[in-house]
């Protein structure tokens, strides 16, 4: 069955965010279950996506395995289903992870290869993507001469997050801890991106959450590349000058655009056609990415 909201009672409620609920597990650890909520503009929609959080729990799991050679992640490898009441454990099972607690920087990581979305209003008026001056004649969807490292500041629930600069993020976090960061988070897109290719899948652009550990070292977090965080294009339709079909909840974002709706909670309710369409999308981006199903 779907789930909306998780509701373990054997451990305490730390935070309900819009897709995830976590729990603490003693003093160091998290119970981070997945939901099938979904958002849109920042809202969360009344009913649930069916499989959704099974596929985001497992696309970050396959991310997380595969680029631990490039930073340490929040994994702790504790089955979830032994963190919780007997009773409890279908709400965790295949949704859930247990992580280390983590001190999360306030600041998302986010890279883009290609010039789409927020980045191609910006440049439409400006030339520039976040304050990164861009050459003229770029066209829609276009691939940049180079990944660029676009950070936002975290922003309230329900709140939209900041575009800042390099400059910004060294005074929230340090110069140090910025730059590596920045250095990071470009190797896990680069890496990622190759591997996508092989598997025919643009990753157009992405955003990557860290946090410190008890020593201080730096750990990815969170969620990895997964159908919220990023946009994967099917390689074989990507032309440059359209918007390419994409493996995320762009769909529910087309649909909701055509009603008349203030962008503000309550949503309207999601008809079973989309909600579908949406759930196969999902499943799709798992497909493509690892071979394989839930």
């Amino acid at each position: 069955m779907p789930l909306l909201y998780s509701s373990i009672r054997s451990l305490p409620l730390v935070y309900r965010g819009k897709v995830r609920d976590s729990y603490a597990v003693g003093d160091d650890k998290l119970l981070i279950v997945t939901s099938d909520r979904l958002s849109a503009f920042d809202v969360v929609m009344n009913q649930p996506i069916p499989d959704k959080g099974c596929v985001l729990n497992a696309l970050s799991n396959f991310w997380f395995a595969r680029l631990a050679h490039v930073v340490p992640n929040h994994l702790t490898g504790i089955d979830p289903v032994s963190v919780v009441a007997p009773a409890e454990a279908d709400q965790v099972r295949g949704r859930a992870v247990v992580a280390m607690r983590l001190k999360p920087l306030p600041v998302e990581a986010v890279v883009r290869g290609y010039l789409i979305g927020s980045g191609w209003k910006d440049y439409q008026c400006s030339g520039a993507v976040c304050g990164i001056a861009l050459p003229p004649g770029l066209q829609l969807a276009q691939q940049l001469p180079e990944p660029l490292f676009t950070p936002a500041a975290k922003a309230e629930l329900g709140q939209h997050d900041e575009n800042i600069s390099l400059a910004q993020v060294e005074e929230r976090i340090g110069k140090d801890l910025a730059g590596r960061m920045r250095d990071v988070s470009l190797r896990l897109y680069a890496e990622a991106a190759r591997y996508a290719a092989t598997r025919g899948i643009i990753i157009a652009d992405t955003k990557f959450e860290f946090g410190l550990d008890a020593q201080g070292q730096l750990r990815l977090m969170d969620e990895v590349l997964t159908a919220d965080s990023s946009r994967f294009w099917p390689a074989e339709q990507y032309r440059v000058g359209i918007s390419p079909p994409s493996y995320d909840k762009q769909y529910v974002r087309d649909w909701l655009e055509a009603q008349r709706w203030n962008k503000a909670p309550p949503p309207p309710d999601l008809p079973t056609e989309v909600i579908e369409k949406t759930a196969e999308k999902y499943r799709g981006a798992l497909r493509a990415i690892t071979g394989g199903d839930l």
